[in-house]
Protein backbone atom coordinates (compact mmCIF):
# COMPACT_ATOMS: atom_id res chain seq x y z
CA UNK A 1 0.00 0.00 0.00
CA UNK A 2 0.80 3.89 -0.36
CA UNK A 3 2.57 5.71 2.40
CA UNK A 4 1.74 8.95 1.66
CA UNK A 5 -0.72 10.93 -0.64
CA UNK A 6 0.24 14.11 -2.63
CA UNK A 7 -2.83 15.27 -4.30
CA UNK A 8 -1.62 18.18 -6.68
CA UNK A 9 -3.96 20.71 -7.38
CA UNK A 10 -3.28 23.89 -9.61
CA UNK A 11 -3.98 27.68 -8.69
CA UNK A 12 -3.80 31.11 -9.71
CA UNK A 13 -1.74 32.45 -6.98
CA UNK A 14 0.28 30.90 -4.58
CA UNK A 15 0.40 33.12 -1.75
CA UNK A 16 -3.30 33.60 -1.84
CA UNK A 17 -3.59 29.99 -1.25
CA UNK A 18 -1.00 30.22 1.06
CA UNK A 19 -3.02 32.59 3.08
CA UNK A 20 -6.49 30.46 2.72
CA UNK A 21 -5.40 27.59 4.14
CA UNK A 22 -3.66 29.31 6.97
CA UNK A 23 -7.00 31.15 7.86
CA UNK A 24 -8.40 27.43 8.13
CA UNK A 25 -5.61 26.17 10.43
CA UNK A 26 -3.79 24.28 8.08
CA UNK A 27 0.19 24.24 8.46
CA UNK A 28 2.22 24.58 5.14
CA UNK A 29 5.36 22.21 4.73
CA UNK A 30 8.13 24.53 3.93
CA UNK A 31 10.05 21.71 3.08
CA UNK A 32 7.71 21.23 -0.21
CA UNK A 33 6.90 24.86 -0.96
CA UNK A 34 8.30 27.67 -2.78
CA UNK A 35 7.17 30.43 -4.59
CA UNK A 36 5.58 28.15 -6.75
CA UNK A 37 3.63 26.01 -4.94
CA UNK A 38 2.89 25.29 -1.11
CA UNK A 39 2.24 21.70 0.22
CA UNK A 40 -0.80 22.22 2.81
CA UNK A 41 -0.86 19.44 5.74
CA UNK A 42 -3.97 17.80 5.88
CA UNK A 43 -3.03 15.00 7.75
CA UNK A 44 0.03 12.29 8.83
CA UNK A 45 1.33 11.30 5.18
CA UNK A 46 -1.37 13.44 3.44
CA UNK A 47 -0.57 17.09 1.62
CA UNK A 48 -2.99 19.15 -0.84
CA UNK A 49 -0.07 20.23 -3.49
CA UNK A 50 -1.27 23.45 -4.49
CA UNK A 51 0.96 24.61 -7.95
CA UNK A 52 1.35 27.56 -9.78
CA UNK A 53 -1.01 26.82 -12.75
CA UNK A 54 2.32 27.12 -15.20
CA UNK A 55 3.95 24.80 -13.00
CA UNK A 56 1.37 22.59 -12.50
CA UNK A 57 0.84 22.26 -16.60
CA UNK A 58 4.84 21.74 -16.56
CA UNK A 59 3.97 17.93 -15.45
CA UNK A 60 1.59 16.86 -18.11
CA UNK A 61 0.19 18.20 -21.84
CA UNK A 62 -3.59 18.59 -20.98
CA UNK A 63 -4.94 22.58 -20.47
CA UNK A 64 -5.33 23.70 -16.85
CA UNK A 65 -8.77 24.30 -15.76
CA UNK A 66 -9.53 26.94 -12.93
CA UNK A 67 -12.29 29.02 -11.90
CA UNK A 68 -14.93 26.56 -11.49
CA UNK A 69 -16.02 25.55 -15.33
CA UNK A 70 -15.01 22.47 -14.33
CA UNK A 71 -14.86 19.89 -11.97
CA UNK A 72 -12.54 16.84 -12.24
CA UNK A 73 -12.19 15.97 -8.58
CA UNK A 74 -13.71 16.25 -5.23
CA UNK A 75 -11.27 16.33 -2.66
CA UNK A 76 -13.14 14.78 0.71
CA UNK A 77 -11.62 14.79 4.17
CA UNK A 78 -13.32 13.16 7.26
CA UNK A 79 -14.06 15.71 9.93
CA UNK A 80 -14.26 14.39 13.86
CA UNK A 81 -18.05 15.68 14.37
CA UNK A 82 -20.80 18.00 12.95
CA UNK A 83 -19.52 20.85 14.38
CA UNK A 84 -15.83 19.96 13.36
CA UNK A 85 -17.62 20.14 9.59
CA UNK A 86 -19.34 23.58 10.24
CA UNK A 87 -16.45 25.18 11.90
CA UNK A 88 -13.76 24.32 8.88
CA UNK A 89 -17.11 25.01 6.54
CA UNK A 90 -17.88 28.41 8.14
CA UNK A 91 -14.37 29.53 8.42
CA UNK A 92 -13.70 28.90 4.97
CA UNK A 93 -16.41 30.62 3.82
CA UNK A 94 -15.64 33.72 5.23
CA UNK A 95 -12.20 33.76 4.22
CA UNK A 96 -13.95 34.08 0.98
CA UNK A 97 -14.38 30.52 -0.39
CA UNK A 98 -18.15 29.37 -1.62
CA UNK A 99 -20.43 27.16 -0.73
CA UNK A 100 -21.29 24.27 -2.73
CA UNK A 101 -23.83 21.64 -1.00
CA UNK A 102 -25.00 20.13 2.44
CA UNK A 103 -26.01 16.80 2.90
CA UNK A 104 -27.74 16.06 6.35
CA UNK A 105 -28.55 11.66 6.81
CA UNK A 106 -28.67 11.90 10.57
CA UNK A 107 -25.39 9.65 10.80
CA UNK A 108 -24.05 11.26 8.08
CA UNK A 109 -23.47 14.79 7.71
CA UNK A 110 -21.41 17.02 5.52
CA UNK A 111 -20.90 20.26 3.45
CA UNK A 112 -18.49 21.49 0.92
CA UNK A 113 -16.74 24.07 -0.08
CA UNK A 114 -15.56 25.73 -3.28
CA UNK A 115 -11.55 27.60 -3.08
CA UNK A 116 -10.91 30.53 -4.54
CA UNK A 117 -9.62 28.46 -7.32
CA UNK A 118 -13.03 26.41 -8.20
CA UNK A 119 -11.50 23.53 -6.28
CA UNK A 120 -14.21 21.66 -4.16
CA UNK A 121 -13.49 20.31 -0.67
CA UNK A 122 -15.77 18.53 1.05
CA UNK A 123 -15.78 17.99 4.98
CA UNK A 124 -17.77 15.15 5.91
CA UNK A 125 -18.37 13.60 9.46
CA UNK A 126 -19.98 10.06 9.75
CA UNK A 127 -21.10 8.22 13.29
CA UNK A 128 -19.15 4.43 12.20
CA UNK A 129 -21.58 3.04 15.14
CA UNK A 130 -24.30 3.71 13.65
CA UNK A 131 -22.76 3.05 9.97
CA UNK A 132 -21.81 -0.37 11.36
CA UNK A 133 -24.76 -1.35 13.10
CA UNK A 134 -26.82 -0.41 9.75
CA UNK A 135 -24.23 -3.02 8.36
CA UNK A 136 -25.55 -6.40 10.36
Amino acid sequence: MHQYIFVNLPVEDVERSRKFFTQLGYTINEDFSDDKAISVVLGQNMFAMLLHKDFFASFHQNNVSLGGTATEVLVALDAGSREEVDSLVDAALEAGATAVNSIDHGTMYGRSFADMDGHIWELTWMDMEAHRSAQD
